[in-house]
């Protein structure tokens, strides 16, 4: 046995491929539940039995229940209903509320340490319900989106500069859906700023599209929604906890006062280490991008307040 263990919620695509990547890190064991008689099950020996080849000694079991997933040190929530083509995150609302409430009672009896990771769409009002049911301290709650839209932002700038993604960085913050505030002013190019490269409209079209990334993907495959680029977002917060990296990065997590807002889960730059999100970095923003983050997060209230 491995020193961590993680549990996977959901054997979906987005499951499914966070086991497979975190399986190639070799650094803990996993658990992958799902409603789905046989699902897990299946996924989790195919996925076993490619240790061999890839070389990892991963032990990996799937379940319909928790008591397999007992004393998890993570555990990432991804089932729910995906989008479907025309569909908004905030439709999902109702039935993905009713669905991770069931799941998260379970995994926090089952496991009353671990520190939980929200993936389920609408992502800031499903980490509001994770933390609530749980009861978990807030440093131990937390929803990837930012990770997934600041790759999207990334990739979209090396298209259009022609260069290497090593050398883009750039991040997302605000909620997960259209209010997202992706933030030119901090992206940069070999340190250079998008601002000094690209002209306004162009800019502004990588930022919509930005916005659009999830959607996008959902009306290409016409069923289904994205999933390599999330699970490997997941799979980058699960490292900074499991090796302790004191990563900065963007993610879903309690605001108790930072940029003036409290009481909600919400996209924001954090340390991410072994303790969870150990602490806000609150950031310098113009008048412009306070208000777009403000905006941002009066939508997540209204998304909240519906629940």
């Amino acid at each position: 046995m491995r020193r961590y263990k993680i549990t996977v919620v959901g054997a979906g695509n987005v499951g499914a491929t966070t086991a497979q990547r975190l399986a190639e890190r070799d650094y803990a064991d996993i658990v992958l539940v799902d409603i789905i008689e046989g699902m897990p099950q299946g996924k989790a020996l195919d996925l076993l039995e490619a240790g061999p080849i890839e070389g990892y000694d991963t032990y990996l079991i799937g379940a319909n229940d928790y008591e397999p997933t007992k004393d998890s040190d993570i555990v990432i929530i991804t089932s729910g209903v995906a989008r479907k083509p025309g569909m908004s995150r905030d439709e999902l609302l109702s039935t993905n509320a009713k669905i991770v409430e069931d799941v998260t009672r379970q995994v926090a009896a089952a496991s009353p340490d671990a520190i939980i990771i929200v993936v389920s769409n609408p992502l800031d009002a499903m980490v509001h319900v994770a933390h609530k049911v749980s009861g978990f301290p807030a440093n131990r709650v937390m929803g990837m989106a930012g990770v997934l839209d600041s790759a999207r932002f990334r990739t979209f700038v090396a298209q259009e500069l022609g260069v290497s993604i090593e050398d883009v960085h750039a991040f997302v913050l605000g909620g997960h859906g259209d209010q997202m505030v992706p933030l030119p002013r901090y992206a940069t190019v070999a340190g250079i700023p998008i601002t000094e490269i690209l002209p306004k409209d162009t800019i502004d079209r990588i930022v919509q599209r930005t916005r659009d990334g999830g959607a996008e993907i959902v009306q290409l495959l016409k069923q289904g929604s994205a999933y390599y680029a999330p699970s490997s977002s997941i799979a980058e917060m699960v490292d900074a906890i499991v090796l302790d990296k004191k990563r900065v990065m963007p993610v879903a997590a309690y605001l108790n006062g930072e940029y003036g807002i409290s009481g909600i889960f919400m996209g924001v730059l954090a340390v991410i280490g072994a303790g969870g999100v150990e602490k806000i970095w609150e950031i310098n923003l113009t008048d412009e991008e306070r208000s777009q983050l403000m905006a941002s997060a009066e939508a997540v209230k209204k998304l909240i307040q519906a629940l």
